[in-house]
């Protein structure tokens, strides 16, 4: 049974990546920070025996110690890094006010979790099948495509994200793991509010096909979930 791991799985994406796999019949580790409180991914976890809810603050080392050291020794076939924040959006962060811990918070969860998950995970990467990681970015991280203020700290955690994952392809690459940055579009999500043209299943749908199309020579590769390459 191939596997799949998602953080920030108890609403919007990640709880449609996690439905979207469970309905594939996957093993799937869905990962958040307050799993208790998570009634949606309650009731996937009661619908299919396939999916287990396990506790997992992405800034937190002991905690992806933890998970790490409950997958030792078994593959993981793929890794979604999801979890994500955006505390300014709608033009709250103009000069004169702007939260520099909510930015250093922003990092925190954006580009350094994604980080120290993949890291923590890699021998379950290594031996999996699959072998891929999915950073999920946005194209606001795009320095090319940023035609308008604000939005500072988002901006730059999606920009260094993909540096830096652009970076571990390389490394990643020598034990045949690939690396994937997504941009799933504009999403109704808390995130994303209620105008925005796409759905949850409808974007995770798009980007499931990117993954399942996904061979090693487009590691580091960046990509809108309907599959167009997106400028760095």
């Amino acid at each position: 049974m191939p596997s799949i791991l998602v953080t920030g799985s108890n609403r919007g994406l990640g709880l449609e990546w996690v439905r979207q796999y469970a309905e594939l019949g996957w093993r799937v580790y869905a990962t958040c920070r307050q799993p208790e409180a998570a009634q949606a991914l309650a009731e996937l976890a009661e619908r299919y025996d396939g999916v287990s809810l396990h506790t997992l603050d992405v800034t937190r080392a002991d905690q992806i110690a933890s998970l790490a050291q409950h997958l030792s020794g078994r593959g993981l076939d793929l890794l979604i890094n999801n979890a994500g924040v955006y505390f300014e959006r709608w033009g709250k962060d103009k000069l004169g006010h702007i939260d520099y811990a909510a930015w250093q918070k922003t990092f925190d969860v954006n580009t350094l979790g994604a980080m120290r998950v993949t890291e923590a995970l890699h021998d379950s990467l290594r031996r999996g099948d699959r072998r891929l990681v999915v950073a999920i970015s946005s194209h606001m991280g795009s320095i090319a495509d940023i035609q308008a203020p604000n939005d500072y700290a988002y901006r730059s955690s999606k920009a260094a994200l993909n540096a830096s994952m652009k970076g571990l392809s390389f490394e990643l690459g020598a034990d045949d793991i690939g690396v994937l940055l997504l941009h799933p579009g504009w999403v109704r999500t808390r995130m994303g509010g209620r105008s925005a043209p796409l759905s949850p299943e409808e974007s995770v749908r798009g980007m499931r096909q990117r993954v399942e199309r996904f061979t090693l020579r487009e590691s580091g590769m960046f990509y809108r979930y309907d599959g167009e390459v997106l400028p760095w």
